[in-house]
């Protein structure tokens, strides 16, 4: 009677689907790591087997997986530049089929159609984000000093050097320094936005010999060399992250996502003094405030396709934004996806939420610099080559920032790089 009655359970277990989801290091995601216990217990019969990578890294792993068909992954963590390109070659599956109370609707159009190609949803959204300022109100007050609801970049850097105190481990602004195209590429070009700047004119010849550019990047470099934490180049949005929950930074322009660790008391000393508004403009405020969102693909090599799509579509979902409200709080839901996480309460709880959904809704990636441009895309440019471009670029961008080059030859070199990427992929077409 004992072995008959372990019979079906050792046959449930080999039956049992193992997913294997590929996701990023960001505090929201392990989070959702550490819920997913509630979707294990509604889903005996799946397995989940966590695969978390710094951001640079997962990008690559991912990449060269699917570029290969390798298979490696069920679940991907990707963003709008992944799933609009992977989508239209076939990489990914459709996300079609959706249960009603998934209630597709509710996503913010914008995040729907970042996350398309060709008409087709090929990816959900866990959470959207755009960029904003976050500052110390407490050292603001001490300085006699007033932060504008829209600040400039040179607004910024005024602020930063009267509050600029490196004798005491206080520095004046914290800005992304780890080179990437989405790591100090997404800040620095939304910078040369802000200035007037762009990637590529309408003929797709690069733009990093202009004013605007040279405007740009000079003030990226001179404001982090003077104002700046040491080491700026090994810092990414987690390290910034760490950097302003302990005190170090009077202020940080980063993705809006921040909003709910700089507040919360258990991780962030500065919790109570923190304001938050648009992120800064110069020239234009077009492209000045990015649009990404960290979104759950499945690729079409994955042997467990209808178990990957239960489980995107339990994370993505209203269940999963009410299980988080539940357990850590309101404030906690991931932000930027839903119509309907902006509720009272929400607007409430989240002193952040404001500027988040304002930011958003202006956000146009097929409109995102003040001269016109054949791309899509504000912070990225949504084209197969802008990988291995913005890659190149950023380390470049990079080495100005150590002082390995002047910003003159840094930008040189960028025009040379992207010149010569461009002409070997067949640009333009």
């Amino acid at each position: 009677m004992a072995l008959a009655a372990c019979l079906p359970q050792s046959a449930s277990v080999l039956a049992a689907d193992t997913l294997t989801i590929a996701t990023v290091n960001n505090s929201d995601m392990i989070r959702m790591q550490r819920l997913s216990k509630a979707f294990e217990e509604q889903h005996p019969d799946i397995k989940l087997n966590w695969v978390v990578l710094e951001e640079n890294v997962l990008r690559q792993r991912l990449t060269t997986d699917i570029a290969t068909q390798g298979g490696q992954f069920d679940v991907l963590t990707i963003g709008m530049y992944e799933a609009a390109l992977w989508g239209a070659k076939g990489w990914l599956e459709p996300m079609t089929d959706l249960p009603a109370s998934y209630d597709l609707d509710d996503v913010f159009p914008s995040v729907r159609e970042g996350l398309s190609a060709n008409g087709k949803l090929y990816a959900l959204p866990f959470y959207a984000e755009s960029s904003m300022t976050y500052y110390r109100t407490d050292l603001f007050k001490a300085a006699g000093l007033s932060m504008p609801e829209r600040p400039t970049w040179e607004q910024m850097a005024e602020f930063a050097g009267k509050l600029n105190k490196p004798e005491q481990g206080q520095y004046g602004i914290c800005l992304r320094g780890k080179a990437g195209w989405g790591e100090n590429m997404a800040l620095i070009t939304t910078i040369a936005n802000s200035y007037g700047g762009r990637w590529f004119d309408e003929k797709w010849q690069p733009q990093f010999n202009t004013d605007a550019w040279k405007k740009a990047l000079g003030f990226y470099v001179e404001t982090m060399k003077k104002y700046g934490p040491p080491g700026a180049t090994s810092n990414g949005f987690n390290e910034n992250l760490a950097l302003f929950n302990s005190g170090k930074c009077a202020m940080w322009v980063d993705a809006s996502v921040a909003g709910s660790f700089v507040t919360d008391k258990s991780q962030s000393k500065v919790a109570d003094s923190v304001g938050f508004t648009f992120a800064p403009h110069q020239v234009t405020e077009k492209g000045s405030a990015w649009l990404y969102s960290w979104s759950l693909a499945i690729p079409t090599s994955s042997k467990t396709k209808p178990a990957a799509k239960a489980f995107t579509a339990w994370a993505t979902s209203k269940d999963y934004a009410a299980l988080v409200a539940q357990k850590d709080g309101v404030a906690n839901v991931p932000p930027g996806t839903r119509k309907s996480t902006y509720s009272d309460a929400y607007m409430k709880a989240a002193p952040f939420a404001k500027i988040t959904l304002e930011s958003l809704k202006v956000a146009d990636p097929k409109h995102p610099t003040q001269d016109p441009v054949p791309y899509v895309g504000i912070q990225l440019v949504t084209i197969p080559e802008f990988q291995a471009v913005g890659t190149s670029v950023g380390k470049i961008f990079s080495g100005a920032l150590t002082g390995q080059a002047s910003v003159d030859a840094a930008l040189a070199a960028a025009q040379t790089a992207t010149e010569r990427e461009m002409k070997r992929a067949g640009y333009p077409k």
